[in-house]
């Protein structure tokens, strides 16, 4: 098993995929081409097993594959929070997967890319962050209450 080139040189192809997976972890749900979000995914997975590792020496490997970037600013009444790409990881998007082993992310395919009709997904995590979890059952049986 090899890995896809993407058509650019190994660090042109390391950078864009740092930013994917970097983006992937700031904004849990990226759009991008299929086989770059194919490739991404590998990634995403790897970086989520380290943050569940939570041990020193992961979060030192992945610091060294993810950007420094700051991922949310909250406000507190006394203080101002600050988290980085590598903290969000760790701390919010690892603890989600503790009773998952492997799959942390999917690929969904959309429309082709006007211009280009290159082919397009939706590259997400599976599970999602702060929202509390509803049943389709319970959305579909709301609406139907509601119609009658």
């Amino acid at each position: 098993m090899g890995y896809r080139k993407l058509g650019r040189t190994s660090s042109q192809r390391k950078a864009m995929l740092r930013d994917l997976v970097s983006d992937l972890v700031i904004n849990e749900r990226i759009i991008t081409t299929k086989t770059r979000a194919k490739e991404a995914q590998r990634l995403a997975d790897k970086m989520v097993t380290l943050g569940k590792r939570g041990d020193l020496h992961a979060r030192r490997q992945a610091a060294a594959f993810l950007r420094n970037e700051l991922a949310t600013v909250g406000e507190t009444e006394e203080e101002i929070i600050v988290q980085s790409t590598l903290q969000k990881l760790f701390d919010d998007i690892a603890p989600r997967f503790e009773d998952r082993n492997g799959g942390y992310t999917r690929v969904l395919n959309t429309e082709p890319r006007r211009g280009d009709n290159a082919p397009m997904a939706v590259l997400e995590f599976v599970v999602k962050g702060d929202t509390d979890s509803i049943d389709e059952d319970d959305d579909v049986e709301e609406v139907v209450a509601e119609e009658e």
